[in-house]
């Protein structure tokens, strides 16, 4: 898990993150190294092979590291990423690589000066949604918000919203727990 306060990126996810962030910006290359560990965060999702090879603790380090950075040089991915990856892998933190880039894009977005808002849902959250969301916070005097999104079933319904120290919670779940409360105390 990425701890996000005051939209600063803390613990392991934070030493990673400001040490990528800053031989990136030193290279000039922090555009393209935010774009690409986006794309390397949207392809774990997508590959179930992938996510389980990472999330295995019986995967071989030395062979995964090697897979990944030849997967990563013919999908056109540049050296510092591919570098940075194996410096996960050999400091033995693969499992850990979706919460670093989470994490990584959490504090590229708190350096640009945009807003990360962790919404947390049952249900993942389709375009349209996603886009009012934004245009909501952006009323709210929020600016140019980052969302970072979670999945919850135990929710049940609705979406706990959480942007700096402020928590909405609309979320069916608490709703229920509310409903049940006030019960107890009219009996």
């Amino acid at each position: 898990m990425v701890d996000i306060t005051d939209n600063r990126v803390t613990g392991l996810a934070g030493r990673y993150a400001a040490a990528l962030y800053a031989l990136a910006h030193e290279q000039g290359a922090l555009d393209q190294t935010v774009e690409q560990i986006a794309a390397l965060g949207r392809l774990i999702k997508e590959s179930k092979p992938l996510a389980a090879l990472i999330a295995n603790p019986l995967t071989d380090i030395a062979q995964a590291g090697k897979a990944l950075d030849e997967a990563l040089a013919a999908q056109g991915v540049s050296t510092l990423v591919r570098h940075f990856v194996g410096v996960v892998a050999a400091n033995r933190r693969l499992r850990d690589l979706p919460m670093l880039i989470q994490g990584f894009g959490a504090y590229a977005a708190a350096k640009r000066g945009e807003a990360v808002a962790v919404v947390t849902s049952a249900h993942a959250l389709s375009d349209t949604q996603r886009a009012q969301l934004t245009a909501r916070l952006a009323e709210a005097g929020h600016g140019t918000v980052r969302l970072i999104e979670k999945l919850d079933a135990g929710l049940l319904g609705g979406l706990r919203l959480q942007i700096g120290d402020k928590l909405y919670d609309t979320t069916l779940k608490s709703r229920l727990n509310r409903l049940n409360y006030s019960l107890k105390g009219a009996a």
